[in-house]
């Protein structure tokens, strides 16, 4: 069953570059409705636990390295068919792959440096949500 919520980080690499705001709107005006947000940085067990399914991929180590490197603005967002309507906006993994328009090919560095996350599934986006925010914190 759908939701209506999924999750969304904006990486180091983008908070770094000055693009937080920018992406922030183009969530906006997508007509997304912002539930939780906060500035934060992951510690290294906080990024080993939250990519845990990627442990045994080769690029693991790097992933948690990346991710640790500086703050992240984690956020709710709120839609019809959150997930799907959002994986649309942000592009495909690779930059040089997302379509016109799309965060990544907007403020993406590279594969690994792809500026934004998006949950993949209605069940990882309440798992990822839960992760980052307590349900004080979500509105």
């Amino acid at each position: 069953m759908a939701t209506n919520r999924t999750f969304t980080m904006i990486k180091p690499d983008a908070v770094e570059n000055g693009h937080t705001g920018a992406i922030l709107a183009q969530i906006n005006a997508a007509g997304f409705r912002i539930v939780a947000l906060k500035k934060t940085q992951m510690t290294k067990n906080d990024a080993e636990t939250f990519y845990e399914v990627h442990k045994e991929r080769p690029f693991f180590g790097e992933l948690v390295e990346f991710m640790t490197r500086g703050p992240i603005v984690a956020a709710i967002l709120e839609k019809e068919n959150a997930v799907e309507n959002f994986r649309t906006l942000i592009g495909a993994t690779n930059p040089a792959n997302a379509a016109e328009g799309t965060i990544r090919k907007l403020y993406a560095i590279s594969m690994g440096e792809n500026a934004i996350h998006g949950s993949d599934s209605d069940e990882n986006a309440q798992i990822e949500g839960n992760f980052h925010f307590s349900g004080r914190e979500q509105f």
